[in-house]
């Protein structure tokens, strides 16, 4: 059953304690699926020893026993004083900043029975190690990040404030917290607790429903949960970072593939007629922007630095023949689809498996990786949010990561736990 309108619920964040850490942008980190592993979780453990990443993603010998360190951890963390939680509910005004980038939005507990519009796919396998990770801790320490589209800025003809007249009003305000991380991204954070901006947010955001931005699998897990725990409302909600991109919109960018089993030779000896294979000039951001100069399907390939392919033209008989017919063209039409239905699928017969495709945010990670492991790196190209929005809103998913909104929240500038 869904409710009619987004429900963002107050709750006591637990927040690091500014004089028991080195710094906060030490203790930070990206999200989860933004750390590239092994190597960027070893250099968030050593930024800090009280570094979110311990409690994100748990190192042990013993697999099994990761997300029960990450539980103890967080229990050690607030007996030691270093996690400490506010006094009084709040939704958090949240901004982001860098050069002529700036994002706000308001951190709460959403109800996750409101009208939230996923358009991607997700894994089950990361859902259920998400899952047993929250189920563990009791707590959600990242906030999705989901969008709705307010009134252009206005007031739109209402009468009274909106949830973003509140939030600018906060960002006025002395901050809770300010710290810069190594990013360059400036992050400000606001407890919003007066009970008449609290009802302007709740009456205001009961007339939009959200795209999920960034979160899918966090999205997936939060359902699961509440269905594991039904009438418990605890459970009923979920952390969540809400922007309306009416006044902020987000960046889209894409997501790239490196699938480490498969060597470069033989991902274009493989292609037979299936699509045109040329060599193309770097360095890597020449080679992007003769990806993003092609016309239709192309995709850029690339085993390391100095060797890039790109990939176009591909057969029409051949995606006529592998490409579902059953949904809207512009779902058939992006490049994510073709990539995953006529590419990995039948051309070069890749299991769809984590063992065999890896998903990086960065370009340039993903081509070092695919030097690393000798494999290729499949770059790719963002689709616009008005494509993304189309699609989730006639209930068609888009393959799974095909995008990346941002800037994306960082991680451990408040947690919300069960008990909060």
């Amino acid at each position: 059953m869904t409710s009619a309108g987004l429900h963002l619920r107050p709750f006591r964040g637990l927040r690091y304690a500014q004089d028991r850490v080195r710094s906060l942008a030490a203790v930070t980190s990206p999200p989860y699926d933004v750390v590239v592993r092994p190597d960027g979780v070893h250099e968030l453990e050593t930024a800090d020893p009280y570094n979110i990443v311990r409690l994100i993603l748990p190192q042990t010998p013993d697999p099994t026993a990761r997300h029960r360190q990450a539980a103890e951890t967080l229990r050690d963390w607030q007996r030691a004083g270093v996690l400490t939680r506010d006094g009084t509910p709040a939704l958090y005004a949240y901004e982001q900043r860098r050069g002529d980038v700036l994002q706000r939005g308001l951190i709460g507990a959403l109800r996750l029975d409101g009208p939230v519009l996923p358009h991607e796919d997700v894994v089950p396998e990361i859902v259920a190690d998400r899952a047993a990770l929250m189920r563990e801790a009791a707590a959600n320490f990242e906030p999705l990040l989901l969008t709705y589209r307010g009134d252009d800025g206005a007031e739109g003809g209402r009468s009274g404030p909106t949830a973003g007249s509140v939030l600018e009003r906060a960002t006025a305000r002395e901050p809770l917290l300010a710290t810069t991380t190594e990013d360059g991204f400036a992050h400000r954070l606001w407890a919003v607790t007066d009970p008449a901006e609290l009802a302007a947010v709740t009456a205001d955001l009961s007339r939009h429903d959200a795209l999920i931005a960034d979160g899918h699998h966090r999205w997936a897990t939060y359902l699961q949960l509440r269905a594991e725990h039904p009438g418990d409302p605890g459970w009923a909600h979920g952390l969540v970072l809400l922007v309306d991109s009416a006044r902020h919109p987000l960046q889209v960018r894409a997501i790239h593939r490196v699938l480490p089993r498969l060597a470069p030779a033989d991902a274009l000896a493989r292609l037979g007629g299936a699509f045109r294979g040329r060599t193309v000039a770097g360095p890597l951001p020449r080679a992007l922007d003769a990806l993003d100069a092609a016309p239709g399907n192309a995709f850029l390939l690339s085993s390391g630095p100095g060797d890039f392919h790109l990939l176009d033209s591909p057969d029409p008989a051949l995606l006529a023949r592998t490409v579902r017919a059953d949904r809207p063209e512009a779902w058939r039409r992006l490049d994510a689809t073709v990539l995953h239905s006529t590419l990995l699928d039948t051309v070069w017969r890749v299991p769809d498996l984590p063992s065999d495709i890896s998903y990086l945010h960065s370009a340039e990670s993903a081509v070092d990786q695919a030097r690393r492991f000798g494999g290729t790196a499949v770059l790719l190209r963002p689709v616009t949010e008005e494509t993304v929005r189309g699609l989730a809103t006639r209930g068609v998913t888009m393959p799974r990561k095909s995008t990346s909104f941002g800037p994306k929240p960082a991680t451990g500038l408040v947690i919300r736990t069960l008990d909060g």
